[in-house]
């Protein structure tokens, strides 16, 4: 799986460029993890992530890439020390073993799985607002959680166990942002091209993409190093090549 590492590295070269720290990632988490959303109401809030008119990008990324260990990263404030609403972003990088992304119907859906995982981790008093048709993530942050120590290595923690109940997720890089100088919008076209490669593999994966002409994922293909040979392989029900194998 090496079709989002060219928009990886470009991602990862914004949080250097604007300058990040690594949180704690190892041991378990501490913070309890809600079964499902729970509502965080304005007067309990202590501020919104991403609120208002404010950036509030998510971004996620697969990669077979080697990683020796799972990385906690923050560009800006940690929770404790916003007072106010603030920009947001998250970018979560998933290090998965190449060899399971051969077999199609595996390999779509292992994708779903680790997505729904995506939304569907409830740090207490961390209420993410998703919309995914606007490619936003707010974020309501209560003013009782952060009174009883959150911040964003108790969340990040229970993201990271979470991704780790796929047994093929090998270590996981999440970053945080609330640095009001980030370049959130040349981050947010980023997340909007991973979420491009997503959708072909899933158009391609079921073939429901095999014209070219017709297709509306076609400047994907085109941009992508990989991506245009899986389409054909499928076309003419070949395997992947060895040098694209494990995309």
């Amino acid at each position: 799986m090496h079709l989002y590492d060219n928009l990886i590295a470009e991602s990862l070269e914004l949080a250097e460029n604007t300058g990040f720290r690594e949180l704690p990632a190892g041991g378990h988490a501490l913070w309890e993890a809600e079964a499902e959303q729970r509502l965080i109401f304005q007067k309990d809030m202590a501020y919104e992530l991403g609120g208002g008119g404010l950036p509030a990008v998510s971004a996620l990324a697969f990669t077979s890439l080697p990683a020796k260990a799972d990385r906690l990263l923050l560009c800006g404030p940690d929770l404790p020390r916003l007072k106010a609403d603030s920009p947001y972003a998250r970018l979560t990088i998933l290090h998965v073993d190449g060899g399971d992304w051969q077999d199609d119907q595996q390999a779509y859906r292992l994708l779903r799985q680790m997505e729904y995982t995506r939304y569907h981790v409830y740090p207490r008093g961390f209420m993410m607002r998703i919309s995914t048709s606007a490619g936003r993530e707010p974020v309501r942050v209560s003013r009782e959680a952060l009174k009883n120590g959150l911040d964003f290595t108790q969340a990040g923690r229970l993201f990271l166990e979470a991704y780790h109940r796929h047994p093929q997720v090998r270590a996981v890089t999440l970053l945080f942002v609330t640095a009001p100088d980030f370049p959130y919008g040349l981050l947010a076209e980023k997340a909007v091209r991973m979420e491009a490669v997503t959708n072909s593999l899933d158009q391609i994966w079921n073939n429901l993409a095999m014209d070219c002409r017709s297709c509306q994922l076609k400047p994907v293909c085109d941009e992508v190093e990989g991506l245009r040979e899986l389409h054909f392989s499928r076309e003419k029900g070949k395997a992947p090549t060895q040098a694209h194998q494990g995309l």
